[in-house]
């Protein structure tokens, strides 16, 4: 027997929390950008992804702006408006990663500012927490490519990542839940802010930003579990024994 689609309120004032969130941190300037969680159903095996309908911001959207759609399909199932292209890019992350139940979509300031102006695509950290908090490397998406459009490439770096940024147009974090991947989205954004920062001074006093070792930025992402969710540590030393 089918299980009928049903829009569940919870998740709804969920989203619409975060949707202010995100706004507060002035990472919304228009209709672009976007949330997508995933709730489990027993008749679609990935799930249904709850997101904003194309044609409305994130800043002026209520619950009732909220459509729900298949994972592997863009087919929606409870609602009437299309979503945007850049839904294709989240249902894709969720459909190859089981363990991922949220991203978050926006176009940062800072990031497009950095990784625009032709400095190299790398993740540099000064502070201690990022990877901790992203937990793996991020991963760029050169300009030409919209994986967007063509999601085809995600399956050779996704398992790798928690966070991309897409090079001249924004960035996508993702997480367990939509809490870990707003944390992951905030900490990214803030350490490029931090870079940045860090870069002019060092400009202005002749000095050189220091920034941590890859040996101690790939040390922070294996005890990531550990520190920022101590209450799993033992299931992650548990895994880390049977391997």
């Amino acid at each position: 027997m089918v299980t009928p689609v049903v829009f569940d309120p919870t998740v709804g004032r969920q989203f619409v929390k975060y949707a202010r969130l995100v706004v507060g941190r002035s990472y919304v300037h228009n209709t672009l950008g976007n949330i997508v969680m995933r709730v489990l159903h027993p008749d679609f095996p990935h799930g249904l992804a709850y997101t904003k309908h194309a044609e409305i911001s994130l800043e002026e959207m209520e619950e009732a702006n909220i459509v729900v759609t298949d994972v592997p399909t863009s087919r929606i199932v409870w609602g009437e408006r299309m979503t945007s292209v850049g839904h294709n890019l989240s249902r894709e992350i969720l459909r190859l990663r089981p363990d991922i139940n949220a991203t978050i979509h926006v176009h940062d300031d800072a990031v497009l500012s950095l990784y625009s102006s032709g400095a190299p695509l790398e993740f540099k950290v000064l502070s201690l927490d990022p990877p901790f908090v992203l937990g793996k490397p991020v991963h760029f998406v050169p300009a030409h490519v919209d994986v967007e459009a063509d999601v085809s490439s995600v399956a050779g770096f996704v398992q790798n990542t928690n966070a991309i940024v897409l090079v001249g147009h924004g960035l996508t974090t993702f997480g367990r839940n939509v809490s870990e991947a707003y944390h992951r989205l905030n900490t990214l954004t803030a350490e490029v802010r931090r870079v940045l920062a860090a870069e002019q001074h060092a400009s202005v006093t002749g000095t050189r930003p220091t920034y941590r070792s890859q040996a101690e930025i790939e040390e922070m992402y294996r005890f990531a579990e550990r520190i920022i969710y101590p209450t799993r540590a033992d299931n992650v030393m548990h895994d880390e024994a049977a391997e």
